[in-house]
């Protein structure tokens, strides 16, 4: 009689452990990067208040532009500064920059010191967002990378949420000078946090200059997408307390508060399914999103539609903000994540900025729902970019 066999079932396939997300050194650079929004919100909007009550209604105009000339200028030059200083020292001067200047605004209200702080508030700050940005990267695993980017901007979005509206409640309710000492105070107590953040990353630490980053279509198509939509939030911002101004006046408030507020929850839920699915397939519906936002606000006299606009536009947002990026640190070496943060930031400012701009020639003569109709029709170009990107 032949013997039976009876074949053993295979083990099961055991899934690797995915790498651990929050360590010592992320949380640590949290602090810092908390530290760097407050410093930036806190004064954004009291500073031309400032200004204003100062006697320079001029001042206040030119404040927050030479804030983002600054900002602009110096992201530009902070990867060969992170190149020759490394992450630390970097970090450690932008919350200098970004903090110490407004102590300058206690003692005075002249024009020409609220231009000069700006200028150099806008300069930390810029290396704060790029040699900050980058280390980011370096510390979250490359396997989990949507969702680390994603976490790390719901810190970031909260935190400037938070700060913004506080700075003018609380100069309106104490004055200018508590605000600017609290800026100082809390910016500079971040450095607490630096010495224990990595001097330079492990690998390959050779400098990928600016200029070669911007010569490589994998980089600057993703932020190129990102860039149609920083522009128009530049409209947004601007022009929509304008274009509402005849509704009651919750309706742009509750708008403004709708657009980051859909925006951090889009970006955190898409980096929560962006790792296992691909960040590149997340394009085109954040555009789509995105220009339907902004075309919904052209219903500029349908309080329901206006924040239901900014909802859905700041939906698209979020979802690109995350997955850009994303695309661009997953293209880049290691090394060259400074370079990496300069252009996507670089994207992000002047988008803002052309696109309040190009809004601000044509809104006079076409009107407000015609320049958000505008608005939404000069996203759709970028589909063509996403696409390729699939």
């Amino acid at each position: 009689m032949g013997m039976t066999t009876y074949a053993l079932p295979a083990p099961p396939a055991t899934t690797p452990a995915r790498p651990r997300l929050v360590t010592r050194a992320l949380l640590l650079r949290l602090v810092s990067m908390l530290g760097s929004s407050i410093g930036f919100y806190l004064p954004l909007s009291v500073v031309p208040l400032f200004a204003r009550d100062s006697g320079s209604a001029r001042a206040a105009g030119l404040a927050t532009v030479a804030l983002l000339l600054a900002t602009v200028a110096c992201e530009l030059v902070t990867p060969r500064l992170v190149a020759v200083v490394g992450y630390r020292w970097a970090l450690g001067l932008g919350l200098v920059l970004l903090g110490a200047p407004t102590l300058v605004l206690t003692v005075t209200g002249e024009p020409g010191a609220i231009l000069a702080v700006c200028l150099v508030r806008g300069a930390g700050f810029a290396i704060c967002t790029v040699a900050g940005g980058a280390l980011t990267a370096t510390l979250i695993p490359a396997e989990r990378r949507c969702e680390g980017l994603a976490f790390v901007g719901t810190v970031a979005g909260g935190s400037s949420l938070i700060a913004l509206p506080t700075g003018v409640w609380a100069a309106d309710r104490w004055g200018y000078t508590p605000v600017f000492l609290a800026t100082a105070v809390l910016t500079l107590l971040a450095l607490l946090a630096v010495p224990g953040l990595p001097r330079r990353i492990a690998g390959n630490t050779a400098h990928r200059g600016l200029l070669s980053g911007l010569r490589r279509p994998a980089l600057t198509r993703p932020a190129t997408v990102f860039a149609a939509v920083t522009a128009a939030v530049g409209v947004l911002v601007t022009f929509l307390p304008l274009a509402t101004s005849a509704q009651p006046a919750w309706v742009a408030a509750a708008a403004l508060l709708a657009q980051p507020a859909a925006a951090t929850a889009a970006s955190w839920l898409t980096g929560r399914v962006a790792d296992r699915r691909g960040p590149a397939r997340f394009l085109t519906p954040g555009l789509i999103l995105a220009a339907a936002g902004m075309a919904l606000l052209a219903l500029i006299g349908t309080p329901a539609a206006v924040i239901g606009g900014a909802l859905v536009f700041g939906t698209g947002f979020g979802i690109l903000q995350n997955t850009t990026l994303s695309l661009m640190y997953s293209r880049e070496r290691t090394g060259g994540e400074s370079t990496v943060s300069a252009i996507w930031n670089t994207a992000y400012d002047l988008g803002m900025a052309a696109g309040a701009l190009a809004a601000g020639l044509i809104v006079a003569s076409a009107g407000y729902p015609l320049t958000f109709l505008l608005t939404a029709a000069a996203i759709l170009p970028a589909l063509a970019l996403s696409t390729r990107e699939r």
